[in-house]
């Protein structure tokens, strides 16, 4: 009798969990139903970003611009959010200067313009510029081989080009981007005049891309002129190099590193109603690149972090855990920001259980890549099925963001929005990084994609255990 009891009271309590789970579904999913339709219908976002595009515009760090956004983006903060304040953080100030010219010349005498753009961080050309030999190489492990003879008083043209066959286009920029980011230093040590790196675009056009450059720990009095080249005039220089190997190449730019300067990340927040020492953070990165108005790069996570907030407003949502959106200043040359922001929270009595970036273009959201534990990735898969109504379906270990980075050893699992990419390169640094480029729906959708996971943690928070 008493087995048989034990046994009916085992189904009873089966029962009555898998039905508290069934409602705790529909109650999740109808949720997700109601952040997606807000944001289809009613999100800021779009014209959040279209101001910082177009009355804004590109905001290195440390410019006017720059501090425009801050601005900008606090007093909009202050419409959604309990309170929005400022975190000071000293940043690098580089200008461009005046528009850079390049041209080669064989030893025939042919005179050929190609389109370059210096890399953020380099020094500037000879006031008149400066011409010299080139040699062409397809990576940084080639310098050492050629050896100084080779290399001293001339150009060094990297032009190993993204691989197009990698479907996940960020691990193509991963496999060539050490060139244009060391390039410099590594060919400096050669006695180089300079380099010329290909842009960092899968795409052939006649569109240089820019981004950051560093010179590691060469004194200054060997630091020489960095600039990137158009896909097209890569291979334009590629084929005047086999056939010419004494040309002559041209490099005029007049950037100027202006040492620091102060500016702020932006942050904002919706106190929790039952855990508040718990945070749930979004973010993305107000600084862009000076070509375009960095309406993907990252004017889009910006607005997206922010549209978060004004959803759980607007909808009438009260969270249980605090959620912040930091707009981080001085990603794209140096994450001071992002550091910052981690060096103070080890100081207050906070618990972030959830980093959420977006910083990968304002196009149509796939899912996510996680760096976390196997616990936490499995409760991350059992949410998979409320999200697959909106197409949503990429759920991976593997890359989060870089401004979120620095929380890694805070035990909060650490998230980055994954939108297809197959374009985002493109775009990416480049002069047609603009607001024109960004489609309003898939913006959105980005947007009730990050609200729908950081509802689910302020619901569900941390998981403690495996999930079957």
């Amino acid at each position: 009798m008493n087995k048989a009891l034990l046994l009916v009271g085992m189904m009873m309590l089966s029962f009555a969990f898998a039905k508290a789970q069934s409602s705790n579904t529909r109650q999740d999913s109808t949720a997700l139903r109601t952040i997606y339709n807000h944001n289809l219908t009613n999100s800021k976002s779009y014209d959040w970003l279209e101001h910082l595009s177009n009355e804004i515009g590109g905001r290195l760090s440390g410019s006017p611009q720059a501090q425009m956004a801050v601005e900008y983006t606090l007093a909009e903060l202050y419409k959604v959010a309990d309170t929005a304040y400022l975190q000071p953080v000293m940043v690098p100030r580089w200008t461009r200067g005046t528009p850079e010219i390049a041209y080669f010349k064989t030893t025939k005498g042919g005179k050929t313009k190609v389109n370059v753009c210096a890399l953020g961080g380099s020094i500037a050309t000879p006031a008149a510029g400066k011409s010299a030999g080139i040699i062409e190489v397809n990576g940084l492990e080639e310098l050492e081989d050629l050896g100084r003879n080779a290399i001293e008083g001339k150009y060094v043209f990297y032009n190993r080009p993204m691989e197009a066959t990698k479907i996940q286009t960020f691990e193509a920029y991963g496999g060539c981007v050490d060139q244009r980011y060391s390039g410099a230093e590594a060919a400096a040590k050669y006695g180089a005049a300079g380099v010329i790196v290909r842009s960092m675009n899968l795409r052939m056009d006649d569109l240089p891309h820019t981004g950051a450059m560093s010179y590691g720990d060469l004194e200054k009095e060997k630091y020489i002129p960095a600039a990137a080249i158009s896909t097209n005039d890569a291979e334009l220089l590629h084929e005047a190099l086999k056939n010419d190997k004494d040309l002559q190449f041209f490099l005029q730019q007049d950037c100027t590193n202006h040492g620091e300067v102060q500016s702020y990340n932006v942050i904002a927040e919706i106190k929790g109603t039952q855990f508040p020492n718990e945070v749930i953070l979004v973010g993305g990165h107000l600084d862009s690149w000076d070509l375009g108005d960095g309406s993907h790069d990252d004017g889009a996570g910006v607005v997206q972090s922010m549209q978060v907030l004004e959803t759980i407003k607007a909808t009438g949502y009260s969270p249980k855990r605090t959620i912040r959106a930091v707009l981080f200043m001085n990603e794209e040359n140096g994450l001071r920001g992002a550091r910052a922001y981690a060096d103070q929270i080890f100081t207050k009595n906070q618990k972030h259980i959830l980093a959420l970036e977006s910083d990968a273009g304002g196009f149509s959201p796939r899912g996510f890549g996680f760096d976390t534990t196997d616990i936490q990735m499995s409760q991350i898969q059992s949410w998979k099925s409320l999200f697959a109504p909106y197409l949503i379906h990429y759920f991976e270990l593997g890359g989060s963001g870089a401004d979120v980075g620095p929380l890694k050893n805070t035990g909060a699992v650490l998230a980055g929005l994954r939108p297809d990419s197959q374009r985002y390169f493109d775009h990416h640094h480049a002069s047609n990084d603009t607001f024109d480029a960004v489609n309003r729906r898939e913006l959105e959708l980005g947007a009730a994609t990050m609200s729908s996971l950081v509802y689910l943690y302020d619901q569900y928070g941390l998981a403690t255990k495996l999930k079957k």
